[in-house]
């Protein structure tokens, strides 16, 4: 079992790793959009291709499962990387198919956000409520992070079936003034559709903004309260300090 991570959207996010995972592989098992991005290196005429949801993924890996044979390679591609934002269904497919699994990172939609907003990963904390079970914990520390002058890179929760359970950019903004942020003055941004040239749209404005405001399920919300330090700064102070001796 190869768990694939294929990139926010565009083939062209595709790692060699990532393309030799899918063709050698017999069975390739993924959503539909997760199987768009990788449909140019598909041959059906030799592999098995199943488009799951969220209804039958299950039993389609069990099916599979049972169906593979020695030698051969069963590929689930994920959207993005497979080790960011889902680990519920990677868990799964770690209990189905054992310990002969084997994880390929992918490049993120977050990794993406960061570097079109120039804000680094290592100063802004990442969060994801791609999650089916219980937020309040990460909204804590989302306030956390927002009071810790920190700037976050977070995934937004959609849930078409149950509108009470999003957690969108208009209900993130909600709750962060609920929760006595001023939100007028917090900078954000939001990309959806990363990398798909022909759909990508990026909003950049104040995160008051975004309380009637509307996003597809595939997008980024980045919260800016980056401040930059350069190595030249570092080194000043070192200096000053060694003069003042």
């Amino acid at each position: 079992m190869l768990i694939v991570g294929v990139g926010p959207g565009s083939p062209q996010y595709l790692t060699c790793v990532a393309m030799e995972a899918i063709r050698k592989s017999k069975y390739i098992i993924g959503y539909k959009y997760t199987l768009d991005i990788v449909e140019s290196i598909i041959d059906r005429t030799r592999q098995e291709v199943y488009h799951v949801t969220m209804l039958n993924q299950d039993s389609i890996y069990q099916d599979v499962y049972n169906k593979m044979k020695d030698g051969e390679y069963c590929a689930v591609p994920f959207t993005g990387d497979a080790n960011f934002s889902e680990s519920e269904v990677v868990d799964r497919l770690l209990e189905i198919f054992g310990d002969n699994s084997e994880i390929i990172p992918g490049i993120s939609s977050i990794q993406v956000a960061s570097s079109k907003s120039k804000i680094p990963l290592d100063k802004s904390y990442v969060l994801s409520f791609h999650v089916s079970g219980d937020i309040d914990k990460k909204k804590k520390e989302l306030i956390n992070a927002i009071m810790a002058k920190k700037s976050v890179i977070l995934l937004p929760r959609p849930w078409p079936n149950d509108p009470s359970k999003n957690f969108m950019q208009s209900d993130i903004v909600k709750f962060l003034k609920l929760k006595g942020i001023d939100t007028s003055t917090l900078k954000v941004w939001v990309f959806e559709y990363l990398t798909k040239y022909n759909k990508e749209t990026i909003f950049r404005g104040k995160a008051s903004d975004l309380e009637e405001m509307s996003f597809n399920p595939l997008s980024v919300m980045v919260i800016d309260q980056n401040k930059r330090y350069t190595y030249r700064v570092s080194f000043t102070r070192k200096k000053d300090t060694l003069n003042s001796t």
